[in-house]
């Protein structure tokens, strides 16, 4: 992750800021999608960086919370769709913690709009693509994480 931070400073510096997002996407349905997605060559932003996880459910809050103290400028969870997930519940209890996250980075100063969360199914890389796509397109309007500071990683 430092890598990617140190990425984007770098593109700051020449004044082509690019959002970098994560998508931490669950092992059965969003990380299926994602792949599906790359084996049809759908395009989508390069600066989104898929993390494979278990179960979004798996997912702490310090794991959303360190990335944006990092300069992590959004995040995606991606799971099952509702009622789906191979861990019964796993992606409930992600939509839960989600909506807490969205409201604790309001309060901080960072903004509910860099987090969002989705339910996929394995089937579903054309709206793996879409919402990928609009994620980064609200961060962009949005501008840099306020946690990050400038040319440090």
């Amino acid at each position: 992750m430092n890598q990617l931070v140190t990425e984007t400073a770098k593109a700051e510096a020449d004044g082509k800021w690019q959002p970098e997002i994560i998508a931490f996407c669950c092992n059965y349905c969003a990380y299926a999608a994602a792949d599906l997605a790359g084996s049809r060559r759908m395009q989508y932003p390069t600066n989104v960086r898929v993390v494979h996880v278990p179960c979004t459910g798996k997912i702490e809050m310090e794991h959303i919370l360190g990335a944006f103290e990092r300069g992590i400028d959004g995040v995606l969870i991606a799971g099952c769709l509702e009622g789906g997930c191979h861990f019964l519940e796993g992606n409930l209890r992600a939509k839960k913690r989600s909506e807490y996250l969205r409201e604790m980075l309001d309060q901080i100063g960072v903004g509910r709009d860099r987090l969002r969360m989705v339910n996929l199914s394995a089937a579903m890389a054309p709206t793996f693509v879409e919402r990928v796509k609009e994620i980064v397109e609200t961060v962009e309007s949005l501008g840099p994480n306020p946690l990050r500071k400038s040319g440090t990683p």
